[in-house]
């Protein structure tokens, strides 16, 4: 009964997850943890199931003109190095631990998009590091200098805990580079893939990863990513914000609970 509750939890998280540009790892952990799986073979399991669903959602955002591919080549390499970093040195971090850092970070990606809902532009005047980008019709300005160190640190901490680092990507490209929602939505999709396929393998040489709880979870969330992406390019950008901020709250309050809980 717990095994079926925990698809259907995966499937629907996977809808709204997709939406937002985020993997839904905050999620898909502490719903493992939940019905039995280890917290390292849980955050293995997370990676897996991110990888596929990423993938699906990548594939139909990238039909629609989402999907900033040189965006993402600049800026995720980063997180890809430190996700394995993350990944493979979980082994010497207790559970309880990445828990309430991931926590406490996914309170501070939340408060910062309820705070911003509008829309950012940063200074489009030609300096060393401001990368300007005209993209789908839009044109916005990348900040390297805070960019590159911020995805790096994201990659450490998602790989570490199992999680994508959406909720950290999203709103550097929507705040701080004034990258349009829904662009930054689709774009976090691909880069979400690569990262937690580094996540995966650092875990997995740690002997993480279990096919077992992995597998059919896979399935389940691929399945809700694709009607996530569906819904996304339909939804106001404004709302995706908001809907957004809310689901990070409540998965730190989730994750905090998990952790503090015996």
């Amino acid at each position: 009964m717990k095994w079926l509750a925990a698809l259907l939890s995966i499937g629907a998280v996977a809808v709204v997850m997709t939406m937002t540009g985020r993997g839904g790892g905050n999620f898909y952990v502490p719903i493992l943890v939940a019905v039995g799986a280890p917290m390292h073979v849980a955050a293995a399991s997370g990676q897996f199931i991110l990888m596929a669903t990423a993938v699906a959602a990548a594939i139909l955002f990238h039909k629609h003109r989402a999907v900033d591919w040189k965006l993402a080549l600049v800026i995720d390499p980063p997180t890809d190095i430190m996700a394995f970093v993350g990944g493979y040195f979980s082994a010497y971090v207790a559970g309880t631990t990445l828990k309430l850092i991931m926590a406490g970070l996914l309170v501070l990606a939340g408060v910062a998009m309820l705070l911003k809902v509008g829309d950012r532009r940063v200074a489009s005047e030609k300096r060393f590091g401001f990368w300007r980008r005209e993209f789908a019709g839009e044109t916005y300005t990348v900040n390297l200098w805070l960019a590159l160190p911020i995805t790096a640190l994201t990659g450490l901490v998602a790989g570490a805990v199992g999680i994508s680092g959406g909720s950290f990507k999203v709103p550097l490209m929507v705040l701080a580079c004034g990258v349009p929602m829904r662009v930054a939505v689709g774009t976090s999709s691909l880069m979400i893939a690569a990262t937690a396929a580094m996540g995966l393998a650092g875990h997995a040489i740690q002997g993480h990863f279990d096919p077992h709880w992995a597998l059919p979870m896979a399935g389940v969330a691929v399945l809700g990513g694709v009607i996530g992406s569906r819904f996304a390019l339909r939804t106001k950008p404004k709302r995706l914000k908001i809907l957004f901020a809310l689901t990070t709250l409540a998965a730190a309050a989730f994750m905090a609970t998990n952790a503090l809980l015996p």
